[in-house]
């Protein structure tokens, strides 16, 4: 009887601390644990990473020209605006030469931050999709757990493996040129090398495809906030004016192929920069962190 007591004195103490029994739960497992989209009118909320969606509509898990991977996770949910393009995307895949899709994470039932994984796709207008062309569209559930995308950048960083083809390009095109499209995130290495055939009449599609680091097995597509949606914040600056009318092919690789790829050497006279304090990331959030409606979005039946 004395060791249970005194064992639980620690956990007494803890608990009687300042705020210790009033710590706020984190939203992501909030949100992680909501099973089905909140009954409101459809309404993306706040920013791309921080933010919650409203009256999310599910993607079929399969459909005659894509199918969704990873049901486990259940982040085949969208704003409406999000499962319509991605259904038109598929079918425009087919024109190219694939069979379709097949389509990562969109959004968990009712958005928010997730227990894993990304930082973004909170608000039902990201999603990922694989640069794997189907084999076939009739994938088992438990093969859609298996199976993997395949990556089209080298481990150097610097270009595109053998399992990039036109057909990828050409998906990319169709991808990016929908208006509905703010910007489409892939490896540097595929920006590089579609600017390499690029146009001077790419630019008004071209300019949307940017380089960012991790996306060599699948690209990230995200769209603009619709068309009343006054709760949702589209990101900024646009990818028209980080451009300046160009396609991206100039000033945004410029950092890539210097920079990033190859950190300038530090000498004696490079001044060293202060450790900037480390932001609290989106697994981190609590409620209080996410817009006001999402309260009511997480509260809804």
């Amino acid at each position: 009887m004395l060791k249970t007591f005194s064992a639980v004195i620690p956990l007494v103490l803890a608990l009687s601390l300042p705020g210790a029994a009033q710590a706020e739960a984190l939203a992501n497992q909030l949100f992680g644990a909501k099973k089905e989209a909140s009954n409101q009118s459809a309404q993306p909320i706040g920013t791309y990473a921080k933010g919650c969606g409203a009256g999310h509509v599910q993607l079929p898990e399969s459909g005659p020209t894509w199918q969704a991977m990873r049901l486990s996770r259940n982040r085949n949910w969208g704003q409406p605006v999000m499962i319509d393009y991605l259904q038109d995307l598929s079918r425009a895949a087919v024109s190219v030469g694939w069979k379709g899709l097949y389509i990562g994470d969109i959004s968990q039932p009712r958005g928010g931050p997730m227990t894993s994984g990304h930082a973004s796709h909170q608000i039902g207008l990201d999603a990922d999709i694989w640069m794997l062309p189907p084999s076939r569209l009739n994938l088992s559930r438990a093969e859609r757990e298996k199976i993997g995308s395949i990556p089209v950048r080298s481990r150097d960083q610097r270009s595109v493996t053998k399992n990039w083809t036109r057909s990828h390009h050409a998906l990319l095109k169709a991808a990016a040129s929908d208006s509905r499209v703010d910007r489409i995130f892939v490896a540097a290495a595929v920006k590089l090398e579609m600017c390499k055939t690029a146009k001077s009449s790419d630019k008004a599609w071209l300019q949307k495809i940017r380089p960012v680091a991790g996306h060599d097995t699948h690209f990230h597509v995200r769209l603009k906030c619709p068309a009343g949606a006054s709760a949702c914040e589209t990101q900024k600056p646009t990818v028209s004016s980080l451009s300046k009318g160009g396609n991206g092919c100039d000033d945004t690789l410029l950092w890539w192929v210097t920079d990033y790829l190859n950190p300038p050497k530090a000498t004696a006279k490079t001044p060293k920069k202060k450790a900037a304090p480390r932001k609290r990331g989106a697994r981190q959030y609590t409620m209080a962190d996410l817009p006001n409606q999402c309260k009511s979005v997480l509260a809804s039946r």
